[in-house]
């Protein structure tokens, strides 16, 4: 597991195991913020002990960006933490997070210490605050990757956890285009320092419009094409022949896997056109 320091009390940890997935946490001067959890128990429980044992605290709170399992399976990894997320989230893995796990946990034998643990604390429109000894956390709706995401504004450092909805390769297969595209911009202006990808690596300054621009191209450019193939006889065989470059991005993103996302936005894309 990689892990850097972002700004003063705000730590960034990346999987090396799973698809590069992210965490972070804010450090107050009595207890600690999570921001999501890692995919695998081993990789949380390495976050955890990093966290109670290098900077002394407790996770008083964790923040769960949005319901899918490579950020939310380790909720149970910090008992007595209150876990936060939008309201939309706590009902996404209570419908669907213990069947989920269960098939899982019968491929993966080291899933079967996970539980679902559903988000404590939720909102459903708006923002909310919390407060971590000098820093002020902004959570506010980030839809696109899916319906229930947030991102976590640190406030005074303008360090974005974005969640699934900033990504090196946008994938809206559970979530909406246009909302993502909203999302994006939205992000664009909103002066920051750093971007915490919910994937890859940490976006930083300098990076960020390049950044932005290239993601907002990539989705309008798999928006006109898929619109544009409903024309032909053969629509599948086209959209398997779109390469990912011909979109604006490359295949070596989330080491070899944007290739695999981008075939599945542009069937989802076409399956919403057709209303299947």
């Amino acid at each position: 597991m990689h892990r850097e320091r972002v700004s003063e009390n705000v730590f960034w940890f990346q999987s090396e195991v799973y698809a590069q997935v992210t965490a972070g946490v804010i450090v107050g001067p009595q207890w600690a913020v999570v921001i999501d959890t890692l995919a695998l128990p081993e990789e949380t429980l390495t976050m955890r002990e990093f966290i109670e044992h290098e900077l002394g605290v407790q996770v008083r709170y964790v923040i769960n960006t949005h319901y899918h399992a490579d950020h939310t399976w380790g909720n149970c990894f910090f008992p007595g933490a209150t876990v936060i997320s939008h309201a939309m989230c706590r009902e996404y893995l209570a419908n669907e997070g213990v069947q989920s796990l269960e098939s899982s946990q019968r491929q993966n034998a080291s899933l079967r210490q996970v539980k679902i643990v559903l988000p404590h604390l939720t909102f459903a429109s708006g923002e909310m605050t919390l407060r971590v000894g000098k820093k002020n956390l902004i959570l506010s709706q980030t839809a696109g990757h899916s319906a229930d995401g947030i991102s976590v504004l640190v406030e005074e450092d303008r360090v974005l956890f974005a969640g699934d909805v900033f990504m090196p390769l946008p994938y809206v297969v559970d979530g909406d285009i246009d909302d993502m595209l909203t999302s994006i911009k939205r992000i664009g202006r909103m002066g920051l320092e750093n971007i915490i990808q919910g994937h890859g690596d940490i976006i930083l300054r300098g990076e960020i419009d390049a950044a932005v621009r290239e993601n907002l191209n990539y989705l309008n450019n798999i928006k006109k094409i898929v619109k544009g193939a409903a024309k032909r006889k053969n629509v599948e065989e086209f959209l398997e022949e779109v390469t990912i470059e011909e979109c604006g991005k490359s295949r070596v993103h989330l080491g070899g896997l944007a290739e695999t996302l981008h075939r599945r936005n542009l069937r989802m894309l076409h399956r919403q056109l057709n209303n299947e």
